[in-house]
C-alpha cells in the first residue's frame, strides 16, 4: 500500500469552503475545484514518502498494475479519481469517444499543436461517473425536441422564436443538432441576453413552464454575460443527484455540473471539448463534429450491495468501477475488488488491511493498493470510495 497526497486544483468555478473543511482546514483564498487521485501526466497525485503515482508505476508496471490491465490498457492507470466542489458551473463540454481521441491527438500532433491549446492532450476517450456526496446539480444530455419547443414557445425574444421554428421544421435529433449549431456559432451577445431576460420576466410571472430552466437561464447569463451557454441549458436534461446517487455520463454527451460536492471517476484523460461558459479554451466547432444529438433521459446508475456494506457501480466501461464501503466493526470484514485500486476515506476512521500491511485511513486520506494486493480487510467506524478496474 502506497499513501497518496491529493493533488489540489484552483479552477474559478470551484469552492474556497468545501475541500478545504473537507480536508481539515480552514476554508482559503483560493477556490478549490478538484482533488486529483491517479497518474494523469497533467497532474500525478504525489505519494506521501515522495515523488508520484506516475513515476511509482512506471518503475514497476507489471507488479503494480498486473498482466490484465497492462493487456488492456498499456503500461498506465486506465482511470482517474477525483473529488469535485463546483460552486459555480462548469463549462459546457464534451468528451470525445475513443476513436475521436485518438484522431484528433494523432492531428494534434501532426500540427505540433503547443500543449496549452489543444483539444487532446491525450489520446484516451473520458466516459464519466459521479456520485454525489451532497445534493448535486448538472444538465446532462438534450431534451426531447417536444419538451424544449415547449419552453421555446411564449418567449417574446427573437432568437427564441428563431430556434422553435427550426424545431417546428425538424421536430427530431437534426432539428435539435441544428438548433443547438444556431445558438453556439450564431447567437450573438445580444441575442443572448434579451432571450435570457424573457426568462427572467417569465418566471417572476409565474407562468413559466419550468421555473428551473428559466432560474438557470438567468443565473448562467448573470454570471457569462451574453455566453450561449445560458441558452443551450434550455435544451439540456436537469439532473438532481441526492448524497448516494450516481450517474453515468458517455462519450459525447453535452453537460455542465452546477454545484455540489461529489466523487468523479473518469477514463485516464483530460481530454474535453468546451462550448462555453468558461475562460478556458473554445472550441464550438470541434464539440459540435462530436456531440451526440439524440435526446436521452441521464443514465441514472443504481448500486449494487455485495451484502456486507459495500456499494458498487456497474459503470458500462472497462476502464473503472466505482464501490462505496460503508463500516462499523472491530473484526474487519472484506473489501471487494480487482486491479490497482485507490481508496480515499470519505469519512470516520478505518484500517485498511492486506498480507503485508495496514494501515489507518481517515476522511481526505488516500492509499494506492497495487493488483498484487487483491485481499483487503477493513475495520473501524467510517466510510470510503474505491476506484478499480472490472
Amino acid at each position: 500500500m502506497y499513501p497518496l497526497l491529493p493533488a489540489p486544483r484552483t479552477y474559478p468555478w470551484g469552492s474556497t469552503r468545501v475541500i478545504p473543511e473537507f480536508l481539515g482546514g480552514p476554508p482559503g483564498a483560493d477556490p478549490v475545484a478538484e482533488l486529483w487521485f491517479g497518474a494523469h501526466p497533467s497532474a500525478p497525485t504525489p505519494l506521501r514518502a515522495g515523488s508520484d503515482l506516475a513515476a511509482l508505476l512506471e518503475r514497476d508496471p507489471e507488479r503494480l498494475l498486473g498482466a490484465d490491465v497492462i493487456a488492456r490498457f498499456g503500461r498506465r492507470l486506465p482511470y482517474l479519481l477525483k473529488l469535485i466542489a463546483p460552486e459555480r458551473p462548469l463549462s459546457l463540454q464534451v468528451h470525445p469517444n475513443l476513436d475521436q481521441a485518438r484522431a484528433g491527438f494523432a492531428r494534434e500532433e501532426r500540427a505540433g499543436v503547443p500543449a496549452g491549446q489543444r483539444n487532446y492532450p491525450d489520446a484516451n476517450h473520458k466516459p464519466e461517473l459521479v456520485y454525489a456526496l451532497t445534493t448535486f446539480e448538472a444538465v446532462c444530455g438534450f431534451r426531447a425536441p417536444r419538451r424544449v419547443a415547449e419552453l421555446l414557445e411564449g418567449l417574446d425574444a427573437p432568437l427564441a422564436q428563431e430556434l422553435a421554428a427550426v424545431l417546428r421544421s425538424a421536430p427530431a435529433a437534426p432539428g435539435v443538432h441544428a438548433v443547438f449549431t444556431r445558438v453556439l456559432s450564431g447567437s450573438c451577445d445580444t441575442e443572448v441576453s434579451a432571450l435570457a431576460q424573457r426568462c427572467r420576466q417569465r418566471l417572476a410571472s409565474g407562468r413559466s413552464p419550468s421555473p428551473r430552466a428559466d432560474r438557470l437561464v438567468g443565473l448562467l447569463d448573470e454570471q457569462h454575460p451574453g455566453d450561449p451557454g445560458a441558452v443551450a441549458a434550455l435544451l439540456l436534461n436537469p439532473v438532481t443527484l441526492q448524497p448516494g446517487e450516481a450517474m453515468f455520463v458517455p462519450a459525447g454527451c453535452v453537460h455542465s455540473y452546477l454545484s455540489g460536492f461529489g466523487v468523479e471517476l473518469m477514463a485516464n484523460s483530460d481530454n474535453v471539448l468546451r462550448a462555453g461558459l468558461t475562460a478556458k479554451r473554445i472550441d464550438v466547432d470541434e464539440l459540435l463534429a462530436t456531440v451526440d444529438p439524440v435526446a436521452a433521459p441521464p443514465i441514472r446508475i443504481a448500486a449494487e450491495t455485495d451484502g456486507a456494506g459495500t456499494e458498487v457501480f456497474y459503470a458500462p466501461v472497462d476502464d473503472f468501477e466505482l464501490s462505496v464501503a460503508t463500516v462499523d466493526r472491530t473484526d474487519g470484514r472484506a473489501l471487494r475488488g480487482r486491479g490497482p485500486r485507490i481508496l480515499v476515506g470519505l469519512a470516520g476512521e478505518l484500517t485498511v488491511e492486506t498480507a503485508g500491511s495496514a494501515h489507518a485511513l481517515s476522511q481526505g486520506e488516500a492509499l494506492f493498493l497495487s493488483a498484487e494486493e487483491a485481499l483487503v480487510r477493513l475495520s473501524g467506524t467510517g466510510r470510503l470510495v474505491q476506484a478499480g478496474v472490472p
